[in-house]
């Protein structure tokens, strides 16, 4: 969003009643609340899914399944 956008939104929350920018900042506020759970959450997951030992011995055998494409001559990125 380029700053003349920003412009034109700040503008048109001023035009508004001092009650109804309190109400969308608060509904701002919630909106930006919930992407940093969803964002933790997934997180979360992913750190339980890392420290289970059943995915750890699947990402084992993915592993030795797939050791022999480590000789192809590409370097290790």
């Amino acid at each position: 969003m380029n700053l003349s956008t920003l412009s034109q939104i700040e503008e048109s929350i001023n035009q508004l009643p001092v009650d109804q920018q309190l109400r969308l900042i608060e509904r701002v506020a919630q909106h930006i609340r919930g992407h940093i759970v969803r964002k933790d959450s997934i997180e979360d997951q992913l750190a339980a899914m890392a420290s289970d030992p059943q995915i750890q011995d699947e990402l084992r055998k993915i592993d030795e399944e797939f050791a022999s494409t480590e000789t192809d001559g590409l370097e290790k990125v």
